[in-house]
């Protein structure tokens, strides 16, 4: 007896693969719409984000630690120092390179911010419920702990 034929995009709309990306393109929908209300983008909370977590921070290792291209870092931070978020110094320790330090408007962006990736990413899991949340997010974790090196945000 022969197995029925299963039409090969049904195969492919369910292979694991498929269905994270998916989901990761409607999480960066959300999440990009969800930070244009404060006129700011994914990379931006990525580099606040960094910045509060390790600043004042040398801009080069700024890029390490996000894995944004030098060239985008310096576009990043020179929207985010236009906006009155971060501030650009020369570092004490080698005067040759820029120190990135949060300022109190920045920290204020970076809670708005937050709560919006919050909604946001309640809206993307909002047909899971709270137990099924926190194991889909463990297994993601475990998912990605092998994950290759790129961009934060």
């Amino acid at each position: 007896m022969t197995e029925p034929h299963e039409p090969a995009l049904d195969r492919i709309r369910a292979l694991p693969s498929w269905l994270l990306n998916r989901a990761s393109a409607r999480g960066r929908r959300l999440l990009g719409e969800a930070f244009a209300r404060e006129g700011l983008r994914m990379p931006h909370h990525a580099v606040l984000a960094a910045v509060a977590d390790s600043g004042p921070v040398a801009q080069a290792e700024l890029g390490r630690m996000t894995g944004f291209d030098p060239k985008d870092m310096v576009g990043i931070l020179n929207e985010l120092q236009r906006a009155g978020f971060v501030t650009r110094t020369p570092d004490p320790a080698d005067r040759r390179k820029n120190a990135i330090a949060l300022t109190a408007e920045g920290r204020g962006c970076l809670q708005r911010l937050a709560r919006l990736g919050d909604e946001a990413n309640d809206e993307l899991l909002g047909a899971l419920t709270p137990a099924e949340r926190e194991q889909f997010t463990a297994l993601l974790a475990r998912v990605v702990e092998e994950r290759e090196e790129g961009p934060v945000g």
